[in-house]
């Protein structure tokens, strides 16, 4: 055989991820706004890593959908706020349905109860953040298909667990 094909590959890889990591990055009036695509867990994991990005003291609200309680805390050490995120991780790959914020008065980090991850931001800095972690700028990212209602979101007891205790821990706010 003189000339070799790709091998293709299998439907089932890539069924439910996308290809490549991408992000939309734009501007809005006075706000950076990047949008990132991408797996679950990668999604958790990349909002996990960024959070350590932040200044060093940082604002931090957590919404769960699952058990209609949302909590805040103001003036929270940045490592305290990255450790909690990191023992949520696992939960919230297992079962979404929580959104998270780590912000500042200049920039915000969001993951949405469907594990998008958003950055709005005063400042372009966050998008050479976002290349250097191997992510693909596009300028407009696939749509999801099929999305979940909040009121679907019920369940997961150890989501749910999971963020009381993280609330306990940082000394959250109960709004």
């Amino acid at each position: 055989m003189l000339f070799r094909s790709r091998i293709p590959t299998p439907l089932s890889a890539t069924r439910f991820r996308l290809q490549a990591e991408l992000f939309a990055f734009r501007k809005e009036a006075d706000l950076y706004v990047a949008e990132i695509a991408g797996d679950g867990e990668r999604s958790v994991d990349l909002f996990h890593s960024l959070a350590g990005q932040m200044p060093d003291v940082v604002d931090f609200s957590m919404e769960c959908l699952r058990s209609g309680r949302s909590f805040i805390g103001e003036g929270l050490r940045r490592d305290e706020v990255v450790e909690a995120i990191a023992r949520l991780k696992v939960p919230l790959v297992a079962s979404a349905g929580v959104e998270l914020a780590v912000f500042t008065a200049d920039e915000q980090l969001s993951l949405s109860a469907m594990l998008d991850c958003w950055i709005y931001a005063k400042t372009d800095r966050w998008l050479a953040l976002l290349l250097d972690r191997g992510l693909e700028e596009a300028a407009e990212l696939p749509r999801r298909s099929w999305t979940v209602k909040r009121e679907d979101f019920t369940g997961a007891p150890e989501l749910v667990e999971a963020v009381t205790a993280a609330a306990d821990r940082l000394t959250l706010k109960l709004t």
